[in-house]
């Protein structure tokens, strides 16, 4: 298995961000780094994709975006950067974490494998921003750096 690079994205690296990130402006993208909550990640010197997050009522991590390129995907890379964001996340104090995918997606079995359990969802139904349910995950801490 490949060991995944995890780093802090700095506002050069937007256009090899923009690749795995279409959801994000230039200006909200220099607003994350500048926070250091945008990361790039990288086997070996090659980008393979990135992960993002802010706080969820101003108080809990909340990741909003990890993406893989199609072909880095399965190699344990994701599982690698979960690992780094959650004892990062542990680390600077925070108790707890969450996440949320669609209903459609696979990631939410990927995040309950990993000990998220459900805890809400979201039904947008206003015309132009319809979407299947958007599930909410949260995870306990707690024993993330013993454990890790």
């Amino acid at each position: 298995m490949s060991i995944l690079s995890v780093v802090f994205a700095k506002p050069d690296d937007y256009p090899v961000c923009a690749r795995f990130d279409a959801h994000i402006s230039p200006a909200e993208f220099a607003r994350k780094c500048e926070a250091r909550r945008y990361y790039l990640l990288r086997d070996g010197l090659t980008p393979v994709g990135v992960m993002r997050y802010n706080l969820f009522w101003d108080q809990i991590p909340f990741l909003t975006l990890i993406y893989l390129a199609e072909d880095a995907r399965g190699q344990g890379f994701g599982t690698q950067a979960m690992d780094f964001w959650e004892k990062e996340m542990r680390a600077r104090g925070y108790d707890m974490v969450m996440t949320s995918t669609q209903a459609d997606e696979d990631a939410q079995h990927f995040y309950r494998a990993r000990g998220y359990r459900d805890c809400g969802a979201l039904f947008l139904t206003t015309p132009g921003y319809e979407q299947p349910a958007e599930i909410f995950l949260e995870k306990e801490l707690s024993d993330v750096l013993r454990n890790g």
